[in-house]
């Protein structure tokens, strides 16, 4: 009889060496948690045993048997969701005898209804099955053609039937879902990562995550000077970016007393510089809190004024630690587009009156020297304002194993 799974295959998992196996284990145990939370998010309790099984490692791959229908989509979406997923294919899996192939690819076939063209795939990860690749492709392609005659195309068909077989078992499907790829959360250490309620920043972190970090966000908020509203925003964009398993938590910083000093001390053109400083103090001060190694920042080169390479270089020199960027280098429509990918845009583009709008010049400097930042810097009291951040930070938490076990903070 043949059984529902999701069928997980990764990447760049397969290009460890040596570490290959550590690597593995983690992402495993990532798989396992997504299928926790995605258990967990059911509007009413249900036991596990009813729904899905665990995660299964076969050769160079993963499965998960799912015993409810109704969730099997959903559940393979959840997954894809992981980093290190590669993809996620929707199969059935029987065993090696010809011809229960044979009726699980028209079943498979039947469902899709394909009225363009198909194609055959299949793969075999050992060689002791009596048919060669290409020939069981061939095969089980005038099968299905008997049943609905409708052209093979071997390129850009509009229907693929996956067949694989793998060990004592096949595993056959017509529907894949991609997944983000990258890195097992948990792979990468630790950072903290700069997080407002705008369009940049998340996609910032959502590539962090991706490459197997585990997240700390930092949102500086405009209160009390401000409502909360970028607050309510930045909780709900870590609960989309918590799907990865890999945002641990956020703190939120009132931050609107510290500029409004800032503004008061500081020569105008030079207060977003000061601003950003402060926060990288901030950030530098919650990272050794937290054992973060690193910090992410949302900068793209030249999207506004802050963020010219003299005004990155004078602003970066008071952290102590790598400040990474990952879109510094892409354009806005390339980080909307990502957004909209990623599922953040439509929280991104609410409007929310936050720190970046509070006491802005009317003419920001846009190419600082070292020496006037310096300047500038010295008239704050910087000690005073980084303890006074985190005595007032709150903090939101998500489930994230890979820091729960690594965690003393």
């Amino acid at each position: 009889m043949a059984d529902r799974v999701c069928f997980i295959s990764f990447h760049e998992l397969g290009l460890k060496g040596k570490n290959r196996p550590t690597f593995e284990r983690r992402f495993q145990m990532n798989l396992e948690e997504a299928l926790d939370r995605y258990l967990s998010s059911l509007p009413q309790p249900v036991k596990r045993q009813t729904i899905v099984g665990h995660v299964r490692r076969i050769t160079g791959r993963f499965t998960v048997e799912v015993f409810d229908a109704e969730h099997w989509e959903s559940i393979a979406a959840a997954l894809a969701k992981v980093p290190g997923t590669s993809s996620v294919t929707l199969a059935w899996r029987g065993g090696r005898d010809l011809g229960e192939i044979e009726t699980l690819s028209l079943r498979c076939f039947k469902e899709a209804l394909p009225t363009g063209s198909f194609r055959v795939r299949a793969k075999r990860s050992n060689t002791d099955f009596a048919m060669s690749s290409m020939d069981l492709a061939h095969h089980l392609g005038e099968v299905l053609i008997d049943v609905c005659p409708v052209p093979v195309k071997m390129k850009g068909a509009e229907l693929e039937i996956q067949v694989t077989i793998v060990g004592g078992d096949s595993y056959i499907s017509s529907r894949r879902i991609e997944g983000v790829g990258g890195l097992p959360t948990g792979s990468s250490g630790r950072v903290v990562s700069l997080l407002s309620s705008g369009i940049d920043s998340p996609v910032a972190t959502w590539r962090m995550l991706r490459r197997g970090a585990v997240g700390i966000g930092l949102h500086f908020s405009g209160r009390p000077a401000t409502s909360d509203a970028s607050e309510r925003l930045v909780a709900d964009i870590g609960a989309v970016l918590s799907a990865t398993g890999g945002l641990a938590r956020i703190w939120i910083v009132p931050f609107g007393d510290i500029q409004k000093d800032i503004a008061s001390r500081v020569y105008a053109p030079l207060r977003i510089l000061s601003y950003r400083r402060m926060m990288l103090a901030v950030a530098c001060a919650l990272a050794q809190r937290e054992g973060a190694l690193a910090l992410v920042t949302g900068e793209s080169l030249g999207q506004v004024a802050s963020q010219t390479l003299e005004n990155i270089a004078v602003v970066s020199t008071v952290a102590d630690r790598p400040i990474m960027r990952p879109l510094i280098g892409s354009d806005k429509q390339e980080i909307i587009a990502e957004a909209r990918r990623i599922g953040t845009y439509e929280l991104s583009i609410q409007d929310a009156s936050d720190c970046c709008t509070l006491f802005m010049p009317p003419q920001p400097e846009t190419h600082a020297s070292f020496e006037a930042m310096e300047q500038a810097w010295a008239l704050l009291d910087v000690e005073g304002a980084v303890s006074s951040c985190l005595e007032s930070a709150t903090r939101l938490d998500f489930p994230c194993r890979s820091y729960q076990r690594s965690s003393k903070a």
